[in-house]
């Protein structure tokens, strides 16, 4: 079977390749353990492979025979810009890394739609002032889900999409928008990826979630990778887990192997070692 790189050299190699095409995964975990490096390594390593196969090979060496890295990136966020996300890639991986992918990343950045109904001064997502008739022109609380819809329905077969993040929609459930909504829209995404092809990642985090909610995104999604801070002594680890992930999870259990040790540098998001059953 055809694999989809995940950009993580080490993970993918584990992997024979990365993941079958046609899933959605979560990227879910306690903040700054990795969850987020993870996401901006992918799309900034998947970019790279098409802004320069020189740095690309550096960085990440030669995708696996049955690997094929996709023709396109796109990366959505609901609160920042392009500017915002790139310059904190670069606070993940070497800048050169991030000057050369960024080029070859579509940005989709949905905070107009995400705001258009909170009390936020428009300028301060638009750099614009508003007026009354603008005002008067702002449409329904669901198109910032619309907008996901349409966008991920024109590009997202093939491709490798990045998702930044649910949590915000998560806290913009109200009245007008149910927590039910933005699971159908988890599952209907589930049911498309499986037409698409390419690779959804989606990430979430944890400490915004009730288990609850955490359940029943894990069940609308085909992974979902967990990170998390360990400590031993003075010091603080990075790890992370696959905890559900059809045609991947079988094939960590046949490594034997339970968690990843995982490490942040020049060249992001990385694996460090494998814990395995003793």
């Amino acid at each position: 079977m055809s694999r989809v790189p995940f950009g993580v050299a080490r993970l993918d190699s584990i992997l024979g390749g990365g993941a079958p095409p046609g899933n959605v995964v979560l990227l879910s975990g306690e903040a700054g353990a990795g969850a987020r490096e993870f996401l901006y390594t992918s799309a900034a390593i998947s970019g790279l492979a098409h802004g320069d196969a020189e740095l690309f090979d550096l960085y990440y060496g030669d995708v696996a025979a049955d690997a094929a890295v996709p023709p396109e990136v796109h990366y959505l966020s609901f609160t920042a810009d392009a500017e915002a996300i790139t310059r904190e890639m670069e606070y993940t991986m070497a800048t050169e890394i991030v000057d050369a992918a960024v080029e070859e990343v579509a940005f989709r950045d949905l905070s107009p739609e995400f705001f258009q109904l909170s009390p936020i001064p428009r300028e301060w997502y638009e750099g614009e002032t508003t007026s009354i008739t603008e005002l008067s022109d702002r449409t329904r609380p669901d198109d910032v889900l619309t907008a996901l819809g349409d966008y991920l329905t024109e590009h997202a077969a093939g491709n490798l999409v990045c998702i930044d993040s649910v949590t915000d929609l998560v806290s913009a459930v109200s009245e007008e928008r149910d927590w039910s909504d933005i699971v159908m829209v988890m599952k209907g995404l589930k049911k498309a990826a499986q037409h698409w092809g390419g690779l959804v990642l989606v990430l979430v985090n944890e400490d915004a979630l009730t288990q609850r909610e955490f359940g029943t995104l894990m069940d609308a999604a085909d992974g979902t990778f967990q990170f998390s801070w360990e400590s031993g002594g003075s010091q603080r680890a990075r790890t992370m887990v696959v905890r559900e992930f059809r045609g991947v999870l079988s094939r960590i259990e046949e490594e034997d192997i339970v968690r990843f040790e995982t490490d942040i540098h020049d060249g992001g998001f990385d694996i460090s070692d494998v814990r395995k059953i003793r």
